[in-house]
């Protein structure tokens, strides 16, 4: 596993809760699994292993070449996690910039980080069946494995997997850079990694790669429109055969009412009452008036950014404050929504509560605590929170797009099934339209009752996810021997030194 943030190391959002549950997941299905990440001092530093398993390994950036240490730490008692350290590429204040805008040497930072992975492999004597990569920030590696590595070579018969967890973010740098990665000059162009004039990670990814995913079904369908493509989607039309949605999984050790060691009361599906006490606890938390206790109090856990429909949130502000309402937001990111945010804040101090941070212990009682979680994002190639969102009873409001089209269903009062409110418009009164019907149902204790437990009956644990990873995976390794990218016998690559055999390994 090649990615830039794995939780508990280093989070900003989704991708590291994937990289932190994938891994065990696939651990359990008999794979062996080892991660390689960097090495971010103010978030890794105390959870890696005091002195480095790899000293002075070099690793070409441009006409450079620059010596990393490797450190390692543990996932849990099975996985390996590798932390490429260099420190003027990895020791500052956030992963990727900062609220004002990405850092200038992004392209640097990650080239090396895909460069140093491939390194590691050889350097530590592991052989990878295959090698998946996660978003634009190790989207060099595939690319690097087609076009650098040799037929005698100790990574010929690793294959690679790319997932994409959001195209909007694709790693776009210009294209004079372009001689630092390495890679031969006949792939800046078209079919290459070439872009609009420039060079782009997640094409090279997506063009070389053995096999491509999505995080949902949905989403591989949307990103191959021009709506949702983001200028990426003739590539990925191109390209559908290797193309793959597979829904991320929910970490119910982690997200689990019934064990959640930071909310007030535990409570499950068959005993409620805990949640009582968590919504109390969360008013008092985010110091909301404790008459909102009879009220619709709706949470939201976002990174502050377009995607996340703040501005149709902001264009019904005055309509949900219209409503007798509790409104508990979190989240961290564009300075024009802290700005946003806090004047609504000040504007409605009784009914909006906004926490400009990220603070996991506040977001477990969020999802505890609310009745009802806004997601009204304009696109959302998965979403976690709507899935914690449910195991917690508290009904989630979202647009059909992405993994929210995937899983959460309409609730039909006819019927008495569905889990959440949809709505499918990217417009204020179609968001308006969903969260009105959420709320005129909310007095309605049985019936709201029942959309919660239908809701907490609904299992999106990992075990599903990854055995559908592991099966393209074995699918993509045999294809590959098939054509004859390996001479090596069935059942895995031969034994290194520091190589605990197992079958599949990532």
């Amino acid at each position: 596993m090649a990615i830039s943030e794995v939780a508990p190391f280093a989070k900003t959002g989704g991708l590291a809760d994937v990289g932190g549950a994938l891994p065990l997941a696939l651990s359990k299905l008999g794979c062996q699994v080892r991660i390689v990440m960097p090495f971010y001092n103010r978030f890794v530093e105390e959870l890696a292993a005091a002195d480095p398993v790899v000293e002075n390994m070099p690793v070409e950036l441009g006409s450079q070449v620059i010596d990393t240490d490797v450190y390692r730490g543990q996932l849990n008692d099975t996985i390996e996690v590798y932390f490429i350290r260099r420190d003027e590429f990895f020791d500052r204040t956030y992963l990727y910039g900062t609220p004002k805008g990405d850092y200038f040497d992004n392209f640097q930072r990650f080239t090396y980080f895909c460069k140093a992975a491939l390194s590691l492999c050889r350097a530590v004597q592991f052989q990878p069946d295959i090698v998946h990569c996660h978003d634009w920030q190790s989207g060099l590696i595939p690319a690097y494995l087609k076009h650098l590595v040799a037929a005698e070579d100790h990574l010929a018969a690793t294959v690679s997997m790319f997932t994409i967890h959001n195209i909007a973010y694709q790693g776009q740098f210009a294209a004079k850079l372009f001689p630092q990665t390495g890679l031969p000059g006949r792939f800046f162009s078209v079919d290459g990694m070439e872009f609009w004039g420039g060079i782009n990670f997640m094409k090279a990814a997506i063009v070389c790669a053995d096999i491509i995913t999505t995080v949902s079904p949905r989403y591989s369908e949307e990103i191959q429109t021009k709506e949702y493509g983001q200028k990426l989607e003739g590539v990925l039309q191109m390209h559908h055969h290797k193309l793959h949605g597979i829904i991320n999984g929910a970490n119910y050790e982690e997200w689990n009412p019934e064990s959640d060691p930071y909310i007030a009361a535990n409570y499950s599906r068959e005993n409620l009452e805990g949640k009582y006490m968590c919504k109390l606890d969360l008013l008092r938390t985010v110091k909301l008036p404790e008459r909102l206790m009879n009220r619709p109090l709706l949470g939201v856990i976002s990174r502050l950014a377009d995607q996340k429909g703040f501005d149709l949130l902001a264009a019904v502000m005055d309509k949900f404050m219209a409503h007798d309402l509790g409104l508990v937001i979190l989240g961290i990111g564009e300075d024009k929504y802290h700005t946003m945010l806090a004047a609504f804040a000040e504007r409605y101090p009784e009914k909006i509560a906004v926490r400009l941070e990220f603070d996991e212990r506040l977001a477990h009682k969020i999802e505890a605590g609310a009745d009802m979680f806004l997601m009204p994002s304009r696109y959302e190639p998965c979403g976690l929170n709507q899935m914690y969102s449910l195991r917690y009873g508290t009904v989630p409001i979202v647009r059909a797009t992405g993994g929210l089209y995937d899983t959460i269903t309409p609730f039909n009062p006819t019927k008495g099934k569905g889990v959440g409110f949809r709505f499918t418009s990217y417009e204020p009164e179609s968001f308006w339209h969903a969260t009105k019907a959420a709320l005129d149902l909310f007095p309605q204790t049985e019936t709201w009752r029942q959309i919660m437990k239908n809701g907490m009956a609904m299992d999106f644990s990992w075990l599903s996810s990854a055995q559908q990873y592991l099966k393209l995976y074995e699918k993509t390794v045999a294809k590959k021997k098939r054509a004859g990218g390996s001479k090596q016998q069935a059942g895995g690559s031969k034994p290194q030194a520091d190589d605990t055999r197992q079958r599949g390994k990532a």
